[in-house]
Order: C-alpha cells, then sequence, then structure tokens
C-alpha cells in the first residue's frame, strides 16, 4: 500500500512538472521566437492581407514568406479611420475623419464657403498623372477661377455610344440641372484599334471639341479595362478637381436622379464629408468561377474566398477626397478586371468601410419599372436606351411636384403608399442573376 502512494505521489509530481515546462516554453515561443520570426509584432494595418509568391502587389504586414502561395483577405475592426503615414500612397496621404454637419445656410451660398475649405493642400502631396497619356483632356474644368464643383459627374462610355451620351447631356448629366450649385460632367473613354476604332476617334474629336466633356487615354476601350478607364477619371479629380465635394461614377445605361442625389443624399446646405463613399453595397459576395460568366474571376489573381465590401459599379458616389487615396492605393495593389471589386479592395486597403445608402431603394443594379413615384425617391436605374432616359427623364421633370399622387390614392394616401411601390428584388449572393420577388 505504501509503495503505491509513493508510487502515485511520483506520478504526479512528474506530471506537475510536465505541465510547468510546456508552459515554460510556451511563454518562450510566445515572447522570444514569434516576434523574431515576424520581425518584430504583428500589427494590424491594411484589411486586405497577402501571403505568396509573385509581384508584391498588395502589402503585407509582418512576414509574409514567399514560399506560401495564397493570398487571404481578412476585414479587421476599423478602430478609426486614420491610416499610417507611409499607406498605399506614396505621397503619404491621411484619411482624415468625418467631420460635423455644420450650420444650416441659403444652399448656394452654404456649398462656395464649404467649397473653399477644400484647397489642394487637404490632399497632402502632389498627385501623379496616370501611366497612360491623355489623348484628350479637359484640365481647365475645374480651373482655380471659377467656384469648386459640388459634384463631379464621371461616366465610362464608348467612342460609338454618341446617341447615350447626347441623352444623358439633355437629361440628368446636365450641366444646369441644379441651378445653385456647379455640376461638371465628363465622359471617360479609351481607344478602339482598327479602321473603325479611327473613324470613331475623328468624330469623337469632333465631338470633344464641341462640348469640352470629354476625357480620353491611350488604352484599349474593353470591358476587361473598365478599371483603368475608372482610375482615369479618379486620377482626374485628383490632379485637376481636388476641391470637388462630391463625386459620382456611373455608366451610360444608368438613369441618375441628380437632383434627389443632390438635394435628399449630399445635402449641400451641410460640411461637405470626408472618407465618404456610397452605393448599392455588396457585402459578403465570393468570387464567380465559372469560366463561362462574364463576372469570371481566375483563382491565381483573386484566389481568396470573398470579395471586400464594395459598391455595384453601376453608380458609387464619394467625397471628393476619397479619389487621391483611391488611386493612391491602386499604385501598390494588382490590378482586378473588375472595376467595383478592385475599387472595394482599394476602400478596404485605406480602411474605408462604404456606408449603407439612407435606405436600400436608392442606388439599383437592376432596372427598375418606371413610375414618377418610384423614380423620383431613387437615385440609379440600370439598363436603359437613349431614347428611354429621354422619355422617363422629361415625364420626371414634369410630374415631379406630384409625383405620388396616383400611387397614394391606390394606396388610400399617406407615404404608407410609397412603402409599397417598388418591387423588392434581391442579388443572389454567390454573384449569381438577380433573383426577383414581387412585393407582397
Amino acid at each position: 500500500m505504501q509503495w503505491r502512494r509513493r508510487h502515485c505521489c511520483a506520478h504526479a509530481a512528474k506530471r506537475v512538472y510536465f505541465v510547468s515546462l510546456l508552459g515554460v516554453l510556451a511563454f518562450i515561443v510566445h515572447q522570444v521566437w514569434l516576434p523574431k520570426l515576424a520581425a518584430g509584432p504583428w500589427r494590424r494595418g491594411s484589411p486586405v492581407v497577402r501571403r505568396g509568391g509573385g509581384p508584391p502587389v498588395l502589402k503585407a504586414r509582418g512576414n509574409a514568406s514567399a514560399q506560401q502561395v495564397a493570398w487571404r483577405f481578412v476585414i479587421v475592426p476599423r478602430p478609426s479611420l486614420k491610416t499610417e503615414a507611409n499607406g498605399s500612397s506614396p505621397a503619404g496621404r491621411r484619411v482624415v475623419p468625418l467631420r460635423g454637419s455644420g450650420e444650416r445656410f441659403h444652399i448656394a451660398a452654404a456649398a462656395a464657403e464649404n467649397a473653399t475649405r477644400r484647397e489642394e493642400g487637404d490632399l497632402g502631396g502632389t498627385v501623379a498623372p496616370g501611366p497612360f497619356p491623355y489623348v484628350i483632356n479637359e484640365p481647365d474644368k475645374c480651373a482655380r477661377g471659377q467656384p469648386a464643383p459640388f459634384l463631379v459627374l464621371l461616366v465610362t462610355t464608348e467612342a460609338r455610344q454618341v446617341e447615350a451620351r447626347n441623352a444623358i447631356r439633355q437629361t440628368w448629366g446636365n450641366e444646369s440641372v441644379a441651378p445653385a450649385l456647379r455640376l461638371v460632367r465628363l465622359f471617360l473613354l479609351g481607344k478602339k484599334d482598327g479602321e473603325l476604332g479611327r473613324l470613331q476617334q475623328s468624330v469623337l474629336e469632333a465631338e470633344s471639341q464641341r462640348h469640352r466633356d470629354i476625357i480620353q487615354q491611350d488604352f484599349l476601350d474593353s470591358y476587361n479595362n473598365l478599371t483603368a478607364k475608372t482610375l482615369m477619371g479618379m486620377n482626374w479629380v485628383a490632379v485637376h478637381c481636388p476641391r470637388a465635394s462630391y463625386v459620382m461614377k456611373t455608366d451610360s445605361d444608368v438613369f441618375v436622379n441628380t437632383e434627389h442625389l443632390i438635394y435628399k443624399l449630399l445635402r449641400p446646405e451641410l460640411e461637405p464629408r470626408r472618407n465618404y463613399f456610397t452605393g448599392s453595397n455588396m457585402r459578403g459576395f465570393a468570387p464567380n468561377r465559372n469560366k463561362d460568366s462574364k463576372w469570371y474571376m481566375p483563382p491565381e489573381l483573386y484566389p481568396g474566398e470573398k470579395y471586400p465590401t464594395f459598391c455595384s459599379g453601376t453608380g458609387y458616389v464619394f467625397s471628393g477626397d476619397v479619389a487621391a487615396k483611391v488611386y493612391g492605393a491602386s499604385l501598390s495593389t494588382r490590378r482586378l478586371h473588375l472595376e467595383d471589386v478592385y475599387v472595394g479592395v482599394c476602400l478596404a486597403r485605406l480602411r474605408i468601410e462604404p456606408a449603407p445608402p439612407p435606405n436600400g431603394f436608392l442606388f439599383n443594379h437592376w432596372r427598375v419599372s418606371y413610375s414618377s413615384c418610384k423614380y423620383s425617391h431613387l437615385i440609379t436605374s440600370h439598363g436603359f436606351h437613349p431614347n428611354e432616359l429621354l422619355k422617363y427623364w422629361h415625364h420626371l421633370q414634369s410630374n415631379k411636384r406630384q409625383a405620388c399622387a396616383g400611387a397614394f390614392k391606390e394606396r388610400g394616401g399617406g407615404r404608407a403608399g410609397l412603402a409599397h411601390a417598388p418591387n423588392r428584388l434581391v442579388a443572389r449572393p454567390d454573384n449569381g442573376p438577380i433573383e426577383h420577388i414581387p412585393s407582397s
């Protein structure tokens, strides 16, 4: 019996000793070995983390082994909107926190006063021109002798889409649509090859001379170069129009209710926001791995399982300061052909989270069936021919004073009728087709 007790005590002592030894080893590994392996303590920085071989396009924090072959995208908690001084832009731009909404003034006076606060020095450095030379440019659209624009409209288009550009000039892109404010409209284009491309180019240059609202750089105009086209617009704002309060990027087949955008969402009587980005938010979307899809994303180009939150490229709005920051982040971020996804990756690196719009019906990346009531309360609807833009815009303008009168009568009056006006459309999380769900 005594022998058994001595044996149990010795066994227990061995266990205590072994556990203590493991604790000491764990302490040494955590405090000594790991910092050495990582060349210093791991710092939480950019929410987009790259691990893998190949060109260092998405900077990783710490030591990312060149032998590893996977990228990992991690959205980290965002304690503040500040970025490191030596962030993704060579100029070391910082992200400025949102500022309060000052006093309410008359819209025109308030917008003018707010614009004077947005000097070029806010960008924190000079923005270099893009990698492609300009074929057509409008560097004086925002000259210092003129009032700073409240809104710059960047519209992606192709040379052949003359009718679409003319329709936009006569409707939602007309620079006099908000008389008390200054709007700037720009169409973004690349170049086409071949004999047809040369013919289109001569027509485009004549159109540019007439309207002075086209910018074009020397890259192939194609769907896969939509990212280059959008970055051209961002760079143009950063270089030639840094005092703009807000910017909208959209496409030539989109209906935009510019008045609702300006007066209900952006509100020029208030001080312009900073680090602001909003649109039709795409959260939790996975890359499309179907090789036959227009939105196919090769695993070798983007191995991650989820995209960072991004906004549909059919229409998103951002504060003027974001243009330089996104362009700066793009200089060290591997290009993706899906422009809206790529802008989302750049925003994630900057730790700028796209803000959800005040309601889910404002930005629509599908076509909403037309009624003056619905269209008086949305900002974008996608998929229009030029003649439809003209028809619906003029109808909305002539009925905007009583746009919802008929809907209120049908639903029994009051704002409750508006809640039933639009159909609900839900985007599938796997980037599949839009699923139509009739409103109940």
